[in-house]
């Protein structure tokens, strides 16, 4: 049963799963089997279709929170093609999209470069603009899509100024992160005050049983009344089992014995390890077909035991190298 509830100290209503645009807005993609799921089939009429056909089925299902970004392709207008054309009660639903990429892969999978980060004031300004035309009212929460140290964002004085004023305007603010540096992002990121208010009402952050490394820190944002949304719960298909490498071989043995003892899929297995942590007001499901989308949704009557956390905590990678095995997945 997915029961509505706030996400953090904001007024959003969420639920427990949400529903990522990442696979659904565009041709290329690192998931595992993306190729398969949109049937290669690449015609953008077919791929908004068939993004209906998911939102549909995850709204009757229960879900609330839908989550896009300007470099997710055609995947935010989509969305908002959705909000509008099934009259969706924007009070009734938390939508969230980020800014910080730009989509350039012209509608190719294979494209020299996908999406281009910059974290610019002009880059904000004019992302901004864009996600408002589509989504207007809708939209409750805008994110820096993947904040690095690196970066800078943190200490860009006119970005942090610029999110303060659309934060006065009623615009939740947060950021997401990616890496084997994510807590030490989150710990900046929580730092960031504007005339002693927090600035930031959400964090959006990969966390699977491969790469938990993040959790201490996210427990500690949630307790400071941050919002926190998990994403990438299957390590991009890694955690199905679409996952063939040789080396993932007995781990993926242990999962499919514990679903098969318990009755459920991989999938959800892997997803109802996320429901368990306190801290988690979000779980991201970025299917991109039916199947997929009514077996994560399955996650939410999965109950764990002894033998099944004896296996899960079996799972974790280093984060050196959960993240360099993410780098080398290949666009399809």
């Amino acid at each position: 049963m997915l029961d509505t509830h706030l996400l953090g100290t904001t007024d959003i209503p969420v639920t427990k799963m949400g529903l990522g645009m990442a696979a659904m807005g565009r041709p290329g993609y690192i998931n595992l089997g993306h190729a398969d799921d949109l049937k290669r089939d690449y015609d953008a009429d077919a791929m908004e279709e068939r993004a209906f056909t998911v939102l549909d089925a995850a709204y009757a299902a229960g879900v609330r929170y839908f989550d896009a970004a300007r470099s997710y392709g055609r995947g935010e207008a989509f969305l908002a093609h959705w909000l509008h054309s099934r009259q969706v009660d924007s009070q009734s639903v938390g939508i969230g999209s980020k800014w910080g990429y730009t989509y350039t892969a012209d509608w190719k999978v294979n494209a020299q470069h996908h999406e281009i980060k910059e974290h610019s004031l002009a880059v904000l300004n004019r992302q901004w603009d864009e996600s408002w035309a589509l989504l207007g009212s809708y939209l409750d929460l805008y994110q820096i899509h993947s904040a690095t140290l690196e970066s800078g964002v943190m200490q860009n004085h006119d970005v942090l100024s610029r999110l303060a004023e659309l934060k006065a305007e009623g615009v939740a603010i947060g950021f997401s992160v990616s890496g084997p540096r994510q807590a030490d992002v989150i710990a900046e990121g929580m730092k960031q005050m504007i005339d002693g208010v927090p600035l930031f009402d959400c964090v959006q952050a990969t966390w699977n049983i491969l790469e938990p490394s993040s959790g201490d820190i996210l427990a500690e944002a949630h307790a400071r009344g941050v919002g926190i949304i998990v994403k990438e719960a299957l390590a991009n298909g890694r955690l199905t089992p679409r996952n063939q490498s040789a080396e993932f071989h007995p781990q993926m043995e242990m999962l499919q014995a514990q679903a098969g003892r318990l009755g459920t899929t991989v999938d959800a297995l892997a997803l109802s390890a996320v429901l368990r942590q306190p801290w988690v007001d979000v779980v991201l499901s970025g299917a991109a077909t039916l199947e997929h989308l009514h077996s994560n949704l399955a996650a939410i009557d999965v109950s764990g035991d002894a033998d099944l956390d004896a296996v899960l905590t079996s799972m974790p990678e280093e984060p050196e190298v959960y993240w360099d095995i993410r780098s080398n997945l290949a666009w399809n």
